[in-house]
């Protein structure tokens, strides 16, 4: 069974759901990759944590249970996985850029929520940018985006 297959078989189980198809990928995906920027510098802060809420249930959940248990899905994936690389690779090649830089922001938003990007975030998230097929000039654009909505906020 390919790594993708299991992770598709993985997120049906984790979700209770019997046809790993009709799990949203695209977004579990995506908040396992905000999960693991808030998680890789050891310290879950709780700014980084109110800001992945937020953002989750603005982009990917219909209220805050909803985020919530996308969230703790998305922590379980992220901590089985452990690669940023196999996330990126459920994220669909036919995203459009937009919705790709749109989530790199938001990872820079996550890793900026506590006032301080430490090197290990900075190391990931731009790494991030790379995986989603952007330029170094893209990254620093997403970056100052996602600091600018975390002092907006």
């Amino acid at each position: 069974m390919s790594l993708i297959a299991r992770l598709r078989a993985y997120a049906a189980e984790a979700l209770g759901v019997g046809n790993p198809e009709a799990v949203d990928e695209t977004h579990l995906a995506a908040t396992a990759l905000l999960v693991h920027v808030a998680r890789v510098d050891g310290i879950l802060a709780p700014a980084e944590s109110e800001r992945l809420s937020r953002l989750v249930q603005g982009h990917y959940a219909d209220g805050p249970d909803a985020a919530r248990a996308l969230i703790e899905r998305a922590a379980a994936m992220d901590s089985e996985v452990r690669d940023v690389a196999s996330l990126v690779e459920m994220i669909p090649h036919e995203a459009d850029r937009s919705e790709r830089e749109e989530l790199l922001t938001m990872a820079w938003s996550v890793a900026a929520a506590d006032g301080h990007v430490d090197e290990f975030e900075e190391a990931l998230v731009e790494r991030l940018g790379r995986l989603l097929g952007f330029d170094e000039a893209a990254v620093a654009a997403a970056r100052r985006s996602g600091q600018q909505g975390v002092a907006a906020a």
